[in-house]
Parts: structure tokens; C-alpha cells; sequence
């Protein structure tokens, strides 16, 4: 089973699904179709009486990949992982690392403000560098937190911004706010939301 990162060389990936062994691009449409299902349950508020807690991210997990990787999608992964290079914790410490991600969020979600400030925005950098360097499942986690964030502003009541970088200056900031994020330093990364917030509402002007 694959983790998310890419293999070196720029060899092509496969993973056992279903439908056979099948190179990521082939199974990257088949995901982005269940994603974008997803993505329609969370704006029509489906989700809204769940917990932001780690249950909702395994349902997340599931409704993408239950159905194609029924073996490992829904489960906490089971392997070590290497993403760049960053080595995510043993898979030992994945659940408890999620308990604690869980309770934590919680904590700061009860803090947070109804308006725009560093607390917030902290709030929101915690919420996807802690998840993103856990990395909780053997693929697919960039999927579920993009997922996941998209239920946690709906929550906060924010504006749908941009997850994804679009440029690649935008990517080399975000994977370097990310590698700040793994040793828990989150101003970079609530730039990042700064700046989404920002773009978002230039382009809604």
C-alpha cells in the first residue's frame, strides 16, 4: 500500500484496488469524483450534527476510498510513511496522536472568536499542519483535510477560500509552511490562511 508521497525517481505509482492495480492518475478521477460528493454533502450542512473530531475524518476516508481500497480506507494506517522529507510518527502513535489532535481542536474551536484574529487563525493553522504532519492514513490525507477544513469553515461560518496552491511559489510556501508546522510553529501557516482569506475576498470584490 502506497503512502501519499511520491516515489523517487518520479516513478509511477500503483495501488490494489477494486478495480485492480491501478497507477495513481488512473485512480485520481475516481477519487475526485467521490471528493466531489463529499464536497456537496458539506455545504448542504449533512455533517453539521457530527463532532469535528477524528470519527468524522475516518467517515471522510471512507466515503472516498471505502469502496476502492476497502482493506485499509476508514482505518488509521498501520505502516511507517515517509512524505519528502518529513517522517511522520510510527503508526503505534497514530490514534493516540489523533485523540489528542481531536480534544485539542476541540479546545481551541471553544476559544475561538467569532471574528477574524490570530487566535483564529491559529486555530485553522493547528487544524491542517497538526493533521497533515500526523498524517494519519496510508494515502489520501491530503484529500480528507482538504475535506475536513471545508466542513470546519462551514462550522466557523468562513468563506470557502482556496486550499490548494495555484502557483509554484504558492506550493514551495505552503510545503515550507508545513515542514514549520511539523515542529509546531504555526505562524507560517496562519499566513497562509491570511493570505487565502485575503485572495478571496479580492476576488469576491
Amino acid at each position: 500500500m502506497a503512502p501519499e508521497a511520491s516515489p523517487p525517481g518520479g516513478a509511477t505509482r500503483y495501488i490494489q484496488t477494486t478495480r485492480g492495480l491501478l497507477s495513481y492518475s488512473q485512480l485520481a478521477p475516481l477519487l475526485a469524483e467521490r471528493v466531489l460528493r463529499v464536497e456537496r454533502d458539506i455545504a448542504a450542512g449533512t455533517f453539521a450534527a457530527q463532532a469535528l473530531a477524528p470519527d468524522l475524518l475516518l467517515e471522510f476516508h471512507r466515503a472516498i476510498a471505502g469502496d476502492l481500497c476497502p482493506e485499509w480506507a476508514g482505518r488509521w494506517r498501520d505502516a511507517e510513511v515517509r512524505v519528502g522529507e518529513h517522517h511522520p510518527p510510527p503508526p503505534y502513535r497514530v490514534p493516540m496522536l489523533m485523540r489528542d489532535y481531536g480534544e485539542d481542536l476541540r479546545v481551541r474551536l471553544e476559544n475561538a472568536p467569532g471574528r477574524m484574529d490570530e487566535l483564529l487563525l491559529e486555530t485553522l493553522a493547528f487544524a491542517e499542519g497538526r493533521l497533515l504532519s500526523i498524517h494519519p492514513f496510508t494515502d489520501f490525507n491530503g484529500r480528507v483535510t482538504r475535506l475536513f477544513l471545508r466542513e470546519l469553515l462551514r462550522h466557523l461560518e468562513l468563506p470557502p477560500v482556496d486550499l490548494v496552491p495555484t502557483d509554484p511559489a504558492g506550493e514551495v510556501a505552503y510545503r515550507a509552511a508545513l515542514r514549520a508546522g511539523d515542529g509546531l510553529d504555526w505562524r507560517p501557516m496562519m499566513k497562509m490562511w491570511r493570505q487565502r482569506f485575503e485572495q478571496f475576498s479580492e476576488s469576491a470584490s
